[in-house]
């Protein structure tokens, strides 16, 4: 990597970001999937400031008990506070600790990004709410509630891992009958959605939107008709979050081959995309800033890379190796027009940052 980091050095001359640092992580064993999503995390500005703050109140705090969010936070203070800009660093003790908590990391196996991202960020909030289970009354939907207290319900404290990821989603169910609308919210950390060949993100949001009709054996219970009815389903986005995380589900299960296969379609997703939502009245506007790539054929087999942006520049993270690469080459991981190509490298999940005040005050 002394080659490979001077060589970037280089690249970046001048225009080298002042405090940044750029170290690629070593491989243990096919960790490339904790590896590419720790990339992402750790340029995702405002979630690595909070965790660093974590990192020093804990630290003045004494000796804490070790967890996954005292491992991730030592780690991304080891990496900011390196006195070389560039170089490798192993985050031994953060996959010690993960294949310790989940025994689906515990082995060598090729192992699941998105499934990786979701575990995280979930045992990131337990964490934080068991260390801070002081009740809001803020106007937050934030997961079970915590009781109430002299007859005013009280939650859970949002945590920063909320506050950054977090979004509402309204499931709304329309009765064919007598037309009443029932509408249930439920919070999210990332977006799961399907894809199509030659499409985009935005069209891929569309039918994650679009209507569904309840019928013959999935009639819908209304409670105003007290019986089984006929009903149309939606779900929309009303609150968007301020870092937007999108996972693209390219690994389908195929009955007849009873097994998952990758889908390699080509999805547009653009630097730079609008969200509407039923909160605000115009869109939320969000930029591109990390992509978690999946190289390979199928599910099962692979590997897991990088594309983070930094400063203006982007970056590509492949394990210990960290290079510039040029935005246009972004299009490269758009996914493929035909069933069989060459090309295997398809962009699995993207990290959006809002660019609308609303989301960046949280």
């Amino acid at each position: 990597m002394g080659v490979a980091g001077s060589k970037l050095e280089k690249a970046l001359g001048d225009h080298f970001p002042e405090g940044e640092r750029y170290f690629g992580l070593e491989n243990f064993g096919n960790t490339c999937y904790c590896n590419s999503v720790l990339q992402a995390l750790y340029f995702c500005v405002p979630f690595r400031e909070q965790l660093l703050e974590y990192y020093s109140n804990n630290k003045s705090q004494g000796e804490a008990e070790e967890n996954l969010l005292t491992c991730l936070a030592e780690l991304f203070s080891q990496i900011n506070s390196q006195k070389k800009k560039t170089g490798v660093i192993a985050p031994k003790r953060f996959v010690q600790r993960l294949r310790k908590e989940n025994d689906v990391f515990r082995g060598y196996m090729h192992q699941d990004a998105h499934e990786f991202l979701n575990f995280l960020l979930n045992q990131l909030v337990d964490i934080l709410e068991k260390e801070c289970p002081k009740a809001t009354t803020e106007n937050v939907s934030n997961g079970p509630s915590n009781g109430h207290v002299n007859g005013v319900k009280q939650e859970l404290a949002a945590t920063w891992v909320h506050k950054n990821f977090q979004g509402i989603l309204t499931n709304e169910t329309r009765c064919l009958r007598c037309e009443t609308v029932t509408a249930r919210d439920e919070t999210f950390l990332d977006l799961s959605l399907d894809i199509e060949q030659n499409s985009s993100i935005t069209s891929c949001l569309k039918n994650f939107s679009s209507t569904e009709t309840l019928n013959a054996e999935d009639k819908f219970f209304c409670d105003k008709c007290c019986s089984l009815q006929e009903a149309q389903k939606r779900m929309k986005i009303k609150k968007s979050p301020r870092i937007l995380v999108i996972h693209l589900k390219r690994f389908k299960y195929m009955e007849q081959l009873n097994r998952h296969k990758k889908l390699s379609y080509r999805v547009v997703f653009p630097l730079e995309l609008k969200l509407s939502t039923t909160l605000d009245a115009g869109d939320s506007v969000y930029s591109l800033f990390a992509v978690v790539v999946h190289v390979g054929t199928g599910p099962n087999h692979g590997h897991y890379v990088s594309l983070v942006k930094s400063h203006n520049h982007w970056l590509f993270f492949d394990d210990e190796n960290v290079e510039m690469i040029d935005e246009s080459a972004i299009q490269t991981f758009f996914g493929s027009a035909q069933e069989y190509s060459s090309n295997t490298d398809h962009g699995y999940i993207l990290f959006y940052e809002s660019l609308s005040g609303d989301n960046k005050s949280l």
